[in-house]
């Protein structure tokens, strides 16, 4: 196209910019101007700024509309609202995912809005603020501005923060619903904030009234519903699948594996030769699990101690899944298991960390096959106290694979084909080892909790068969104490070799939770020592005292509350809870981010190989720390929304029934009750308790009545009537049914009298749930 020449009284010098682009007075730019000057301005570059910057006014601008249009036609521009940019280009003001860190633990995003035919989104170096809101991580999307400055060599471009956003999903889960003959079906919400959406009949996956689905939306108008198209279909909410989708969509839990991932870990291969590691096969390791469980990345073996200076001392070796030989630095697979963090367990589903390839395969110490390994060799005095150990990579062969019960059942007289032939060599060996490493716990005093964990039993279909709590047995304790030990071990080694490392930290109760859990003491007449210097033996002092008794679940519980949440962490202060000085997870890198950082780190400080932590790590571990303890508090509420909608769901068919039950917890609102059979819990608002009014008394975590003195007090039996389920959200409302204790000491007299009672047709905000336990 030529140029034009304009005339030169038109032309306003003041609007005129002096940038290098800028034509002289008069002339119309060409379209190499045009394009240098979008490119110099992505996402802010209109028609009216480019008139501006040239200079074109009047009638000049009908021959820019047509250049512009001719270039849009070519493929040269697009146009995004009002501003043009280059196809490829990003507008100044986009959301990304924050998908990864780069060298320097800073977060990168990709475009939320990305054609993939343009080829992979770029990354952009996301720099975040140090203002007092919410700052962003990993698997987070924000809003954020384009910006100056170096991106590095990992980004393309820089930008800042401008909001974190909500986490929003492509897809929106709901449950499919049919109306009458001629009335489109549609989606009901799991999201009390999302609208019903019509559904597209075009397509409907086999759907079926009442079936969990995903959808997209298709169009959706300024008036009436959006309508969508149905994505995937989970089957009827009453199955597992359908219920853990859920909680996987409400927590943005990573779930698919990406493409890039799945090659990777179908061009990884089995080691076939021993290479520099040392040889265990001859070593009769066993792995002990549970009887379903599909990976096995521990194994154990024990022996008397032939030093003639360690009379009556064990040597305990223990062998975990070499998951660093794999899982390199940097690689698709690395990244993807950071950003997951751990893997998440539901009743009858795993969504792992590491791709099946890696976990369920190569990594699996399966029974007579060769497998690398990551090793640690103890030896322990007869007190159970650790003399030394040592760390070796190996390759190893399992001599066999047992469950906990069978194992157990193996020690106390009843074999079978496997252990028979392993029970003089092998499992009794293991036995007399974990009494002799008993003895160095029970000299430690770690804190000893009796909280029983409930399980669900599914049946074939996904449906609840029934809650049970499973036994605890030896073996269960033997394999905890030799990991616990191994732990011990890898924390040492690399503290001591000055490696950087992610140590599992727990610390102290804070003194506010002390003094409300020594008012709570005080009354059923017990005293907490002075806080200085508590110790868990203090704790296990007061839990011995009670049980056995009545108050025995109560003070286990308020306890348990008292205590800080275990977090990993760079930086050491010791483990409160197990009572250790320095304390890692080296035992389970099949499933947890932080094991694997551990592996790394000895393979490095060791000299193992050249698989070990990369150079500049140190600087990271931090904001690593931070993200997967982020993830595993975040895969312990899944877990636990999951198990409480599938019980909710097993007893929404028995409102009306009454059950027996403990109080679980005392709030102002009301209070929690824990279901004998099924652990269940629902919530009682305190407005239906009856015609006093109730005053919540926080340090004897209780309800007591204004004028009668009737009291609910954490702990307390009780006997109550299912009122209500509300399988989606997971909760129970009960209404009492017992009367309360008469302690004859009414809260205070008082002329008020009680309040309305207040709805509690389910669609009030339930009440915060307590929390159920702590992971060491």
């Amino acid at each position: 196209m030529g140029r034009r020449v304009l005339s030169a009284k038109r032309i306003n010098p003041r609007k005129h910019s002096k940038r290098a682009h800028a034509k002289v007075p008069g002339e119309m730019p060409s379209r190499e101007d045009i394009l240098a000057f979008v490119a110099d301005h992505p996402g802010r570059a209109g028609k009216r700024e480019i008139a501006r910057h040239f200079g074109i006014i009047g009638g000049a601008r009908i021959h820019l509309k047509k250049m512009l249009k001719d270039l849009a036609a070519e493929g040269l521009l697009e146009k995004r609202e009002k501003r043009l940019i280059r196809p490829g280009d990003l507008p100044p003001v986009f959301v990304v995912n924050l998908v990864a860190r780069d060298e320097n633990g800073e977060l990168l995003g990709e475009p939320v809005d990305w054609d993939e035919v343009a080829g992979a989104p770029p990354r952009i170096l996301v720099l975040t603020g140090k203002g007092k809101g919410p700052q962003p991580g990993l698997n987070d999307r924000a809003l954020i501005r384009l910006g100056e400055g170096e991106s590095g060599p990992e980004a393309s471009h820089t930008a800042r923060v401008i909001k974190v956003l909500e986490k929003r999903q492509d897809a929106i889960l709901g449950i499919f619903r049919m109306r009458e003959k001629g009335m489109p079906p549609y989606l009901e919400p799991i999201e009390r904030k999302q609208r019903e959406l019509d559904v597209d009949t075009t397509d409907l996956k086999g759907a079926e009234d009442g079936d969990l689905v995903s959808v997209q939306v298709t169009r959706s108008g300024r008036y009436g519903h959006p309508r969508a198209s149905i994505v995937e279909r989970f089957g009827s909410m009453n199955s597992e699948k359908a219920v853990s989708e859920i909680a996987l969509y409400q927590h943005g839990i990573p779930h698919v594996f990406p493409d890039s991932v799945e090659a990777e870990a179908e061009r990884q291969k089995p080691i076939e030769t021993l290479g520099k590691r040392d040889d265990w096969r001859k070593i009769p390791l066993v792995t002990i699990d549970p009887p379903d469980a599909k990976d096995h990345d521990d194994a154990v073996y024990a022996e008397p101690d032939e030093d003639p200076n360690n009379e009556g001392g064990h040597v305990v070796y223990v062998a975990i899944a070499d998951v660093a030989h794999y899982i390199r630095p940097g690689s698709a697979l690395d990244k993807e298991a950071l950003k997951r963090g751990n893997s998440v367990y539901f009743p009858d589903r795993v969504i792992p960390m590491l791709q099946e390839r890696i976990s369920n395969d190569l990594c699996s110490l399966r029974e007579k096959e060769d497998r690398p390994a990551m090793a640690v060799r103890m030896v322990f005095d007869k007190s159970g106290r650790k003399i030394n150990h040592t760390f070796h990579r190996v390759l190893m062969r399992s001599a066999a694979k047992m469950s906990y019960i069978q194992a157990q059942k193996a020690i106390e007289g009843v074999l079978d084909e496997t252990t028979e032939t392993l029970l003089d060599g092998v499992l009794k060996p293991l036995w007399e080892a974990y009494a002799c490493l008993k003895r160095g716990r029970d000299a430690r005093e770690p804190l000893e909790l009796d909280l029983p964990e409930r399980k669900i039993k599914l049946t074939a279909d996904g449906r609840v068969d029934h809650v049970y709590v499973p036994d605890r047995l030896d073996a269960h304790k033997l394999i905890e104490e030799f990991m616990i030990q191994a732990n011990v071990a890898a924390a040492e080694t690399l503290e001591k070799k000055k490696s950087p490392l992610l140590f599992r930290i727990h610390d102290a109760s804070t003194p506010e939770k002390l003094e409300s859990l020594k008012e709570f003491l005080s009354t059923i007449n017990m005293k907490l020592p002075s806080s200085g210097g508590l110790r868990p033996s203090v704790f296990n002092g007061i839990l011995d005292k009670v049980k056995d008794t009545p108050q025995a679940h109560l003070v286990n519980e308020v306890i348990l509350r008292s205590q800080a949440q275990a977090e990993y962490n760079p930086h050491n202060i010791g483990h409160f809870g197990l009572n250790l000085r320095r304390y890692a997870h080296f035992t389970s890198p099949i499933r947890r981010y932080a094991d694997l950082i551990v592996h790394r780190s000895l393979v490095r400080a060791l000299g193992l190989g050249d698989d070990g932590l990369p150079d500049g790590i140190e600087a990271k571990l931090e904001v690593i720390a931070a993200d997967i303890s982020a993830a595993e508090r975040r895969a312990m509420l899944a877990e636990r929304e999951t198990v409480d909608r599938l019980i909710a769901l097993w007893l929404s068919d028995q409102v009306g029934a009454e059950f027996k039950g403990r109080i679980a917890g005392v709030v102002k609102s009301g209070m929690f009750v824990q279901l004998d059979e099924s652990g269940a819990d629902g919530f009682i608002p305190a407005s239906t308790l009856g015609v006093d009014y109730y005053r919540y008394d926080e340090g004897s975590h209780a309800l007591v009545g204004d004028k009668s003195g009737e009291t609910f007090q954490l702990g307390d039996r009780v006997e109550v009537r299912l009122a209500e389920a509300a399988p989606f959200a997971g909760s129970l409302r009960f209404e009492m049914v017992s009367e309360g204790r008469r302690t004859g000491k009414p809260s205070r007299r008082s002329t008020k009298r009680k309040p309305p009672a207040r709805k509690t047709d389910g669609k009030s905000k339930r009440a915060a749930k307590p929390k159920r336990g702590r992971k060491w």
